[in-house]
């Protein structure tokens, strides 16, 4: 991990991610887990856990899933998944690969696909068009979709200019 964990326990960590999850997500919003959901917990915890977070909860399967993968999950675990976002005020939906580990090249890259992405904490910078989404990236909290398009034109800046974000921008 890049970085510690600003906690003084195990205590103080699950209640700060449970509120700052509720803070963000309702009943009805659905919110995919990049993996890892439950590292280091035993199971009655991580359903404990689990069962106290608002919203449809699906997982992407992470590099340490024992107990997180047996969670009821709205819809079956997977290893990677292409979704299809459309919040309010958007034009279309924006297509999405998501994955446990960052992939260089994922299906429909070339086609306007974005990829999203945990298990680096952080330490490995996004493009203009990947991003690490988890929540040692984020406060400690679920991103939303304007939130990782502005994330996404800010490294686009970075990479090819003024111009190119101006582009992406506009596009959202």
């Amino acid at each position: 991990m890049s970085r510690p964990r600003p906690f003084a326990s195990i205590e103080e960590h699950d209640r700060i991610l449970v509120s700052r999850w509720n803070d963000r997500v309702s009943a009805d919003d659905v919110v995919w887990c990049l993996g890892d959901f439950a590292y280091g917990c035993s199971h009655s915890r991580a359903r404990e856990i689990f069962d106290q977070l608002r919203g449809r909860k699906c997982l992407v399967i992470g590099n340490h899933e024992e107990r997180g993968i047996r969670l009821p999950w709205a819809s079956p675990p997977v290893m990677a998944a292409t979704v299809h976002v459309q919040d309010p005020g958007m034009a279309k939906a924006q297509a999405l690969y998501l994955a446990h580990c960052a992939h260089r090249v994922w299906p429909g890259m070339h086609r306007g696909v974005l990829h999203l992405y945990g298990h680096s904490h952080g330490s490995l910078p996004g493009t203009s068009a990947s991003l690490d989404v988890g929540v040692d990236a984020w406060d400690w909290r679920p991103v939303r979709l304007s939130e990782i398009r502005e994330a996404l034109a800010d490294s686009a800046a970075r990479e090819a200019g003024v111009g190119a974000a101006v582009a992406l921008a506009e596009a959202a």
